[in-house]
Parts: C-alpha cells; sequence; structure tokens
C-alpha cells in the first residue's frame, strides 16, 4: 500500500521520529533518505518505509503485511502532521532553534504498548544500558516481519511473549526485577492500554500513573510518542530539568521545581520547550568522564 502526503511545511523526519528509535533498534533501518519500522498493529504486524521528498514537498509512505492498511492511515500523526503549535511562543534562548527547525513536529505513533516497554526499560538507568537491553529481547524474542522490502526487519515481542519471558533472561539483558515486573504487568493489560490512545492525553498519563511502577516520568516519555502530548514534559528526568533550566537562566543544576516554574507559562505546550533545548543542544556543558553503566549480571 502506498500513500503521499502534501505539506504545507517542511518535514523532519530524522527531528521528529528521532525519539521512537531506541539505539540500535532491530524494528528501525534506515533505508535510502528515510526509514523502516516494523511494528505490532491492531491490525496486525506490518512493516512501514517512509521517506521525504523535499523538492516535492511530499511524505512517501509504502507499507506492507496485514497491518499496512493501518499504518497508512496513521502516517499523518507518525509525521506530526497531526500536530498543532498554534500559540506556542518559545522563550528567547529557544527562539533561534525553532526557527532553524521548522519541519519538526510531537509524533504520535498511537501504539502504547510498543512504545510503554523501551519507555520502562530506561528507568533508572543510563539511555545506553536501555537500548542495549531493548535490542537484545527484540533479537531474542522479535519475529521477523517477513514481508517488505526488508523481511530481516524484526516486530517487537507481541504482549503475550512478554509476559513469559524466564527471569535470567531479563537477567542476562541488564534489566532489574522491577523493570520487568513493570513490563510483565503492562503486558497483561495491553489492550487496555492501547485504548488510551482514544482519550486526552492528560487523562492518559494519569491513567499509567495508576499501574505499578509507572511514575509521572514513564507516562510523560509515552505520551511524548505514543500520543502526540505537546505538554508531556519528562519530570524527574536526570538531564531534563537540568537542561530546561541551564538553557533559559545559564544556571546549572536545575530542578524540576524550577523548570516547571521557568515554563509554567508554556501550557499546552510545555514538552516542546524540552524538544528544542535537546535539539539545540543547549544543556549544560558535560565535564568528566562519562558514566558506563553497572552492570547487573554479575553480581
Amino acid at each position: 500500500m502506498r500513500r503521499t502526503l502534501r505539506l504545507a511545511r517542511p518535514v523532519d523526519l530524522g527531528a521528529t521520529l528521532g525519539p521512537l528509535r531506541h539505539g540500535r533498534d532491530p524494528s528501525w533501518a534506515p533505508v535510502g533518505g528515510g526509514w523502516a519500522k516494523a511494528s505490532l498493529t491492531p491490525a496486525g504486524p506490518g512493516v512501514e518505509v517512509i521517506e521525504v521528498a523535499a523538492a516535492a514537498g511530499e511524505v512517501r509512505q509504502e507499507a506492507y503485511g496485514p497491518g499496512a492498511a493501518w499504518l497508512a492511515e496513521r502516517l499523518p500523526g507518525l509525521v506530526g502532521a497531526e500536530d498543532d503549535p498554534a500559540g506556542f511562543e518559545p522563550p528567547e534562548p529557544l527562539r533561534e532553534v525553532w526557527r532553524r527547525r521548522p519541519g519538526w513536529r510531537v509524533p504520535r505513533s498511537g501504539l502504547v504498548f510498543e512504545t510503554f516497554v523501551p519507555v520502562v526499560l530506561g528507568q533508572k538507568v543510563t539511555g545506553v544500558e536501555a537500548m542495549a537491553s531493548y535490542r537484545r529481547l527484540v533479537l531474542e524474542y522479535g519475529e521477523p516481519v517477513g514481508v517488505g522490502p526488508l523481511p530481516g526487519l524484526r516486530l517487537p515481542p507481541t504482549p503475550q511473549v512478554w509476559r513469559t519471558i524466564p527471569s535470567w533472561q531479563w537477567h542476562r539483558a541488564g534489566v532489574g526485577p522491577e523493570r520487568a515486573r513493570t513490563v510483565v504487568a503492562a503486558a497483561a493489560r495491553a489492550e487496555a492500554l492501547e485504548r488510551l490512545a482514544l482519550v486526552p492525553p492528560a487523562q492518559a498519563r494519569a491513567a499509567m500513573q495508576t499501574m505499578p511502577g509507572v511514575g509521572a516520568w514513564t507516562a510523560a516519555e509515552v505520551a511524548q510518542r505514543a500520543l502526540g502530548d505537546a505538554d508531556a514534559i519528562s519530570v524527574g528526568d536526570f538531564h531534563v530539568a537540568r537542561g530546561v533550566v541551564y538553557a533559559l537562566t545559564g544556571r546549572r543544576d536545575g530542578t524540576d521545581e524550577e523548570m516547571l516554574e521557568l515554563i509554567a507559562d508554556h501550557v499546552p505546550h510545555r514538552f516542546r520547550v524540552q524538544r528544542l533545548m535537546e535539539l539545540g543542544r543547549l544543556g549544560p556543558p558535560r565535564h568528566g568522564p562519562r558514566y558506563r553503566g553497572r552492570d547487573f549480571r554479575s553480581m
């Protein structure tokens, strides 16, 4: 199935889809000037190839498999065509980034559980550790998509498979028991999680936080990616508060409370502030050796 979107603005595919990719995620692959993605959609497995034809002002998609029609219908949300930044006035230090990134928008994947798992694996560990864990588990338990130009691209495991992963495999992947239990519990409620795509994002975030092991950070990170929530700022993140406070004031070691006070006037666009800080790399400079994380498998 082929679909073409003609948009009046440019599309920055890398910046828009970037938060959806998790390092060397086996369900993603670069293709030409775009990306291929294998997903478990509500209609079944599918793979899509998305590219931007900048000269024509088009986003072009080819979709394969039982989920192709669902992927084609979802395309505008995925590339941010449904995102509305009306009323957003970036604070002074971020205006230049906003001007230089006219093609960035907040994506909406519509796949809540698929987004939920790698976000949970990122709780209280470095991004490098979380991405390595997710890659290992998808390679071990995901199935090849079997269609499209990259039939070996791997689908994320089904909720049923996540529930049956033995404890030693979580351990080998560097995932502690708390995060493993959160994923398994969410897999048992996967259908309810998917229905959150149909309710207002703030309501969906509140519903996610009723689940064991899910706090404000996890709910926001999922909402940013799966629900297109432009107000879901990552409270509790090791870097975000420091980055936003530094970008807006030049002060280091900012707190969540300071960040929320500084951007209170930007509701419902607070995630835009966070993402512009990230895209512009406006956080405080980092000094000293990079933290390599801990290998819990040897403990």
